[in-house]
């Protein structure tokens, strides 16, 4: 059988400054999804990315004496090395500056032109420079200001190429009601119906002549393509589109998941369907708009700089307290809040007292009891079943909630079999068993009770910190550390645990 396959996408983020938090907190979560997906057997491709073409950046690089290439070079090796730091595990970093991008975008608007679909025109319209979008009247902030980022639009009047956006208008609401899970949550389905294309789709300006940062449009050298056409194809043209359609083009599209913030659901969920509709090829499966982090409250800001480098936290607290925070605190799709002091919080709570605490009390009192050597005599007792029932059921609940996108709840999960072995060894009290001969093969399957429930919960765990998991992988000296090996009872007889050390340290705040 063939591996089914899953390609699931981050935004590909604007380079105009280094990347935050709040990139990080979109790319930990696809790469959570990515690796869980492998691990689950799926032929898996993630992509990330760079949008760095318009205006903005033609401005900042001219206002710096560099070329925009030369400017945003070092912004992307720097996100790179975060990506490298955070353990990001994608499978492709698509730049929009790459010559077979820009090769393969020419062609499409091309196609697109060639259809009928791009049409000569002239613009006039209300310009947001900062967040590269054209605004009417109506849709203004009640300040007269840009609804995104609420900072001042100015008018602009150019020659332009137009997508006839409207002529796709009723086939999109048709596909909105044939697919009801194309766009998550479904909060931002009724925003783009009511908002957007019920008050009626206006063709969208796909061409600027007032800056020369971007991509030429072919047959028409002094025009560039706009950003949208730009941008959203990052997800076609890495496949090979529309060169090669045999290889992973075929193998890949349509993509499962692209993750977006909920600032641009309206170009991935409007502009981005109608664009493929014009070319003729499948849509995604769905369009995750989430929440914003916000840090301590406020909306995290490249132009309030009130945010640390990420580069900061991981070497304070670790990789995977940061991961494992991004990934618990918020329910996904919701607003988040990111504060360091919550995230010693969790810290502490969680990856010390819950996860650190029992990995470290069971191999000591293994080593101390039975020289470290894993033994299952089967003498269980009634007290037994409310932990072995629960490991066996948990790697169903945490599918289910990976699949519904509800990764903090399957985190949830997760801690809840490692909160019930520590009670579980409250209850047994394995240290009143050693003191009695006749209860030592007793004591033997307590503490195999134990390892089997750690050693479950690791194996789930390694999408998430898996460079935790790892450690405790060696501490247990098993090989069984695949989702095929999830049953109770799979650890291995007959072998010798390593010797334990400090998963996480406890942070002491000032």
């Amino acid at each position: 059988m063939e591996n089914k396959k899953f390609y699931i996408t981050t935004p590909i983020y604007y380079p105009s400054a280094e990347f935050h938090i709040g990139h990080c907190y979109t790319t930990i979560i696809a790469d959570a999804l990515a690796r869980y997906k492998r691990l689950s057997g799926y032929d898996v491709f993630f992509q990330t990315g760079t949008d760095e073409h318009g205006q903005k950046i033609e401005k900042i690089a001219t206002e710096k004496g560099l070329t925009p290439k030369e400017y945003v070079d070092p912004i992307i090796e720097n996100a790179k090395d975060l990506w490298n730091k955070l353990g990001i595990s994608y499978d492709y970093f698509i730049r929009t500056t790459d010559e077979d991008h820009c090769a393969r975008v020419q062609k499409i608007f091309k196609m697109m032109y060639d259809k009928g679909d791009i049409y000569k025109g002239e613009y006039k319209g209300l310009y947001c420079t900062p967040c590269e979008s054209f605004w009417t009247e109506s849709q203004l902030d009640e300040n007269g200001k840009c609804p995104d980022c609420h900072r001042d639009v100015h008018e602009v009047s150019e020659e332009a190429y137009f997508f006839k956006l409207s002529k796709y208008q009723d086939k999109l609401v048709k596909f909105y009601e044939d697919n009801p899970k194309f766009i998550q949550p479904e909060s931002r389905k009724n925003e783009m119906l009511n908002n957007f294309i019920k008050p009626g789709l206006e063709d969208l300006c796909v061409s600027r002549t007032s800056f020369k940062w971007g991509i030429p449009v072919t047959f028409d050298e002094k025009h560039v393509i706009y950003v949208w056409i730009d941008a959203l194809s990052n997800y076609i043209t890495s496949l090979g589109y529309p060169d090669n359609l045999d290889d992973k083009f075929k193998k890949y599209w349509p993509a499962d998941i692209h993750l977006v913030g909920k600032e641009i659901v309206r170009f991935h969920t409007i502009i981005w369907p109608c664009m493929l509709m014009s070319l003729g090829i499948d849509l995604p499966k769905q369009v995750f708009g989430h929440g914003w982090l916000i840090v301590d409250g406020g909306k995290i800001s490249k132009s309030l700089g009130n945010y640390k480098d990420p580069r900061d936290y991981i070497n304070s607290y670790g990789v995977d307290a940061v991961r494992y925070y991004a990934l618990r605190e918020v329910p996904f799709g919701n607003d988040g809040n990111f504060s360091e002091d919550l995230l010693i919080a969790r810290t502490n709570a969680d990856l010390v007292n819950t996860l650190g605490n029992l990995v470290n009390r069971t191999l000591a009192m293994s080593k101390k009891y039975f020289s470290s050597v894993v033994e299952n005599p089967k003498v269980y007792e009634s007290i037994d079943d409310n932990l072995i029932s629960y490991a066996k059921m948990l790697p169903s609940l945490v599918d289910n909630k990976v699949n519904s996108l509800k990764v903090n709840e399957a985190l949830e999960d997760i801690f809840e079999l490692l909160k019930r072995s520590n009670k579980y060894i409250d209850d047994t009290t394995p240290w009143v068993l050693a003191k009695d001969e006749s209860k030592t093969d007793r004591l033997k399957t307590v503490l195999y009770n134990l390892l089997e429930s750690i050693r479950i919960s690791t194996i789930l765990l390694r999408a998430f910190i898996p460079g935790t998991t790892e450690r405790i992988f060696n501490m247990l000296n098993t090989k069984k550390i695949e989702f095929t090996d999830l049953d109770f009872g799979t650890l291995e007889e007959g072998i010798t645990l390593n010797e334990s050390e400090i998963l996480f340290n406890r942070i002491e705040t000032k």
